[in-house]
């Protein structure tokens, strides 16, 4: 999402480059890095790509970032993709004008960071546990093991290495019933009817 283009305008970053969004009169946003208008859904992909960018207003270079970051989070929220609880909106609004104003936005930040770093040591976990998909890596471990064990038996025994060269082909619909007492090697199909 980020070109780089020289004429582009950014501003440097903790992390590199910021893109600039210029926001317009008639409340469009020009996106400077692109040279495209962006909408507020865009803004948001932005920010789920990891793209940092701030939000200008065009003719008196004041700071929107912050409104146009929680105007995205209204318009989510209005979707019925609701994430923040009512609970905790209510608790938010009766910390502005208090004591922990000035605290909160810090702490807020840090626990966020934290759950953030959680959730990415919870999914290599995951991924390292199950493999791509969930239990994938599990059921092929456990598979190989099955094959290495089944292998190892037919080497062990002799009887067994007929197993080898054996390839059985059943028709469709055929029920197998037990082997006979007297011959418990002995395999036979009885075709269902």
């Amino acid at each position: 999402m980020r070109v780089t283009d020289p004429k582009a305008e950014t501003t440097k970053g903790h992390e590199g480059d910021t893109v600039v969004i210029k926001k317009y009169a008639n409340r469009r946003l020009y996106n400077t890095a692109t040279s495209a208008y962006v909408t507020l859904d865009d803004l948001a992909q932005m920010v789920r790509d990891g793209v940092d960018f701030v939000v200008y207003d065009a003719k008196s270079n004041e700071d929107l970032t912050r409104q146009i970051l929680t105007q995205i989070i209204f318009e989510q929220e209005n979707r019925g993709e609701a994430l923040l609880p009512v609970k905790f909106l209510r608790q938010l609004i009766g910390y502005y004008g208090g004591q922990m104003q000035g605290v909160l936005p810090s702490y807020l930040e840090m626990s966020l960071a934290a759950f953030t770093r959680q959730q990415e040591e919870m999914r290599g976990q995951f991924h390292r546990t199950f493999g791509a998909t969930p239990g994938a890596g599990l059921l092929e471990e456990a598979a190989r093991r099955n094959v290495e064990m089944f292998t190892q038996a037919v080497r062990m025994w002799p009887g067994l290495a007929a197993f080898r060269r054996l390839r059985i082909q059943v028709p469709p619909g055929t029920r197998w019933r037990r082997p006979r007492p007297r011959n418990p090697f002995a395999l036979s199909a009885r075709p269902s009817g």
